[in-house]
Order: C-alpha cells, then sequence, then structure tokens
C-alpha cells in the first residue's frame, strides 16, 4: 500500500508538472489583458472623478474654498495696504507676521469642511499627487477664483479711490509706474524673468516645507492638524518675507504664491495688474509639478520611519 501510495503521488506530481505550462493559455492571456485593460480604466477614472462633478457634496465643500479665499484676499490686500501705508521701517517683517496668523486662521477654520486648500497650487498639487481627483480639483480652483474675485469687490467697496488707486487693492504687481527724477512717468518693478523663477522657488519651497506635511498623514497624525496649519503660515509668511526682501525691487510686491489671490484684483481693478499676470500662474502650476515628480521619486517610507 505504500508503494501503490508512493505511485500515486509520483504521477500526480507529474501530471501537475504536465500542466503548469498550459497555464497561459490564449483565453488566459486574453482575459489577462482585459483585467489589465479594465484596471487601467478604473484607475483613469478614479483619476479624472468624473462622478464628482455630480456631488452635491462636492460642490457644497467648494463654498468653503469660495468663502475662504474670499476672506483670504480681504484681510491680506487689507494688511498690504494698511503695512505701506502705516510707513513703518519693517513693513516686510510686519507684513509676514500678519500673513501667517491670517493664513492659519482661515486654514483651521475650512479644513473640516473643504480640506483646507483656499490655493490653486494647493490644490493643483494635490491633484497631481494623486490626494484628490482632476475634476474636485477644477471645481475647486472655479471656487477659489470667485472667491477672490469677491474678496477684492469687498475691499473695493471699504476703500477710498485714492488708496484703490495707489496700492492697486493690494494686488500682485511686476512693476509700477512711478515719476521719474526729470518728472516723466517711469517704470520700476523687477524683470519678468527674476519674478517667474522667484515664483516657481518660492512655490516649490511652500509645497516641499509645509503643505507637504498635510499631504503624508504619518506627520499629520505624528504632529495635529493645529501645529502643521501654523507651520504651513509661518513658512508662508517667511516666504512673503524672502521674495519682498532678497530683490529690494520696489513696485514688485513679492511671490503672489496664490493665483487666485492676484486674479481677484486684477479682474476688479484691472490696469497695470495684468502686467505680467501670467507669472502668477505658470509660475505656481511649474511648481506643482516639480514637487509631483519629487513626491515620486522619494520612498514612500524610509527605514528610520518604520515602527
Amino acid at each position: 500500500m505504500a508503494a501503490n501510495g508512493g505511485f500515486v503521488q509520483d504521477e500526480e506530481s507529474l501530471y501537475m508538472n504536465k500542466i503548469q505550462p498550459v497555464a497561459s493559455t490564449p483565453m488566459q492571456q486574453l482575459q489577462a489583458k482585459e483585467g489589465k485593460k479594465q484596471c487601467n480604466s478604473t484607475t483613469l477614472r478614479k483619476l479624472l472623478g468624473l462622478e464628482e462633478f455630480f456631488s452635491l457634496t462636492v460642490w457644497r465643500a467648494s463654498f468653503s474654498e469660495f468663502l475662504g479665499t474670499a476672506v483670504l484676499v480681504f484681510v491680506i490686500d487689507t494688511v498690504v495696504i494698511s503695512t505701506i501705508e502705516s510707513e513703518t521701517k519693517i513693513p516686510n517683517l510686519i507684513l509676514s507676521c500678519l500673513v501667517a496668523i491670517t493664513v492659519t486662521i482661515i486654514l483651521l477654520a475650512t479644513y473640516p469642511i473643504s480640506g483646507g486648500h483656499i490655493n490653486p497650487l494647493v490644490t493643483f498639487s494635490a491633484a497631481l499627487t494623486g490626494l484628490i481627483s482632476m475634476t474636485k480639483a477644477f471645481i475647486y480652483i472655479m471656487a477659489q477664483c470667485a472667491g477672490g474675485v469677491v474678496g477684492a469687490l469687498a475691499l473695493k467697496a471699504v476703500v477710498n479711490s485714492k488708496i484703490e488707486s495707489t496700492f492697486s487693492l493690494g494686488g500682485c504687481t511686476l512693476h509700477i509706474v512711478a515719476p521719474g527724477p526729470d518728472g516723466r512717468p517711469t517704470v520700476i518693478g523687477l524683470e519678468t524673468g527674476q519674478a517667474l523663477w522667484l515664483e516657481i522657488i518660492c512655490g516649490f519651497v511652500f509645497l516641499f516645507a509645509s503643505v507637504w506635511m498635510a499631504f503624508d498623514h504619518r506627520q499629520a497624525k505624528a504632529l495635529g492638524h493645529v501645529k502643521i496649519f501654523m507651520i504651513v503660515g509661518i513658512v508662508l509668511g517667511l516666504l512673503v518675507y524672502v521674495s519682498t526682501s532678497v530683490t529690494t525691487a520696489k513696485g514688485y510686491a513679492g511671490a503672489g504664491l496664490n493665483p487666485a489671490r492676484c486674479l481677484g484684483p486684477a479682474i476688479v481693478r484691472g490696469g497695470r495688474l495684468w502686467d505680467g499676470h501670467w507669472v502668477f500662474w505658470v509660475g505656481p502650476a511649474v511648481s506643482s509639478v516639480a514637487f509631483s515628480l519629487y513626491t515620486k521619486l522619494i520612498p514612500p517610507q524610509l527605514s528610520h520611519t518604520i515602527f
């Protein structure tokens, strides 16, 4: 019996060895290809998220982005005007501190509802890194741009025409027209190329040094959202200070770091705010792409972070 049992086992093993190559039949190969296509289709559908365009939840969340950006534009542009108008010796430092505080508060207010983006730079980066769909990013960015316009309109309603004209509603400028030594109008400010590089570099540093902490669930859990939003506000304030101090160019308002904030005053006020306005969109877009490439290159979890 033992011999027979051994024989049966060997025969079965031999049979199994013979049928192994048959595992890759034309039908199975076709099924594997169809499964792969279906997987790719599912990934593309998830990336686009077209069904979210009809989601009431997403649209209701976008209202938080709209309102948050409107408040941001109104407060930040008011801070810009009041800081310069007060003629303090260190307006850049005061402006940076107030920006940090304002951004932190608005992030805390909007995070539970929409995730606290209030910035196309952050939203586009979240889409490129796969955290949200392209459709949701589109809805959020449209809401942010609309909020920027409403915030600029609110500021226009409370300032007089002289302040509005002098400070361009606190909008993003590369240069301004000022009286020259001979009394003739002279354009002063920063060259377009320099401003574009500043926008790209500051945008990437902003994403790398602060926003990535909010994107990474490990750091978000370890630090807590309040600390992360404080870091985001501080980093943004520092970048405002750096971008306005490193050039020492009068007429240049510093890195925008938020296309919606720059768009609002440009639509409401117009004029020289449209000069080089594309810089405040192209720069953040390049920063977002560079940041997404960075996130693809780094390992998802390093050895010293494994617990």
